[in-house]
């Protein structure tokens, strides 16, 4: 097992990569270097946002790539003033445009705007119909949100991206998602390396010989949850993916899972400035 073989499948089934990596706010030619040298070091999930005004250079450094276009898996997102079914397919249209691709993997509602979203999501179902989008699925959404939003869907979402960490396991979320069949993909999963230092970490870092962000990116994969880690260095990108050498004890997963104090670095989603 590997990084390139290693998927999860959404419900439709469509295979996502389990690890790949997270854009976000890398700028000008940073965001090429980033995806060209991730894509060189076997990466195959790419994930970006219109809001993070990089998908040229996403979509640049896929050309570029030399990798075949259907061994890639490229998500972007639809931003919270583009929302609206109208608004939404002219903002999929741009996305397509700028990361020039024929059709993304992965299509996102980037946050549940109040009285948008249900909106949004018609219009995330007729371009997925049209498969210019293989999967959809929404981001930084509540089990609150996903119930509203199955009310009216046709179609399920098929991932929910959401900030996880093990300071914020978001375990409700998870266990909601897990019910629907929904995969949960984890943003910040290292929780911006503000808490390596922690001794859980620390002492499974030692036993495992590996860094406290390799422990975290294998509780993740060990949980079923999909995680985009954002490095610009190659070498950091190399560790973050170096993850199949080792496995977690039961007992080590437990103490991970105890770090919870749901403290989050981003906003919450029913507090967010809409």
């Amino acid at each position: 097992m590997g990084l390139a073989n290693s998927v999860q499948t959404l419900h439709n089934g469509v295979k996502i990569p389990s690890v790949g990596l997270g854009v976000y706010k890398i700028e000008g030619n940073g965001v090429y270097d980033a995806v060209k040298s991730a894509i060189d070091l076997g990466y195959r999930h790419i994930d970006t946002a219109s809001f993070y005004e990089n998908e040229e250079g996403v979509g640049r450094a896929v050309k570029d790539s030399g990798v075949e276009r259907e061994e890639l898996f490229i998500t972007t997102k639809v931003w919270n003033d583009q929302q609206g079914y109208e608004n939404t397919m002219e903002a999929f249209d741009l996305s397509l445009n700028k990361l020039g691709l024929d059709y993304v993997d992965l299509y996102l509602v980037h946050w549940p705007v109040p009285g948008k979203y249900k909106e949004t999501w018609k219009a995330l179902e007729d371009i997925y119909r049209s498969g210019k989008a293989k999967a959809i699925g929404v981001s930084n959404f509540l089990p609150h949100h996903l119930e509203d939003l199955l009310k009216s869907a046709e179609i399920k979402p098929m991932a929910n991206q959401i900030e996880l960490h093990p300071q914020l396991s978001q375990l409700e979320t998870r266990e909601y998602c897990k019910k629907h069949d929904i995969i949960v993909e984890a943003w910040a999963p290292l929780g911006k390396a503000s808490y390596f230092d922690h001794p859980v970490l620390q002492q499974l870092s030692e036993k495992h010989g590996k860094t406290p962000a390799q422990i975290i990116v294998r509780w993740d994969y060990q949980h079923g949850i999909v995680t985009i880690p954002k490095s610009t260095k190659a070498e950091r990108q190399k560790e973050n993916a170096d993850i199949f050498d080792f496995e977690l004890s039961g007992e080590d997963m437990e103490l991970i899972d105890g770090m919870n104090e749901d403290k989050r670095i981003g906003a919450h989603p029913d507090k967010f400035n809409y």
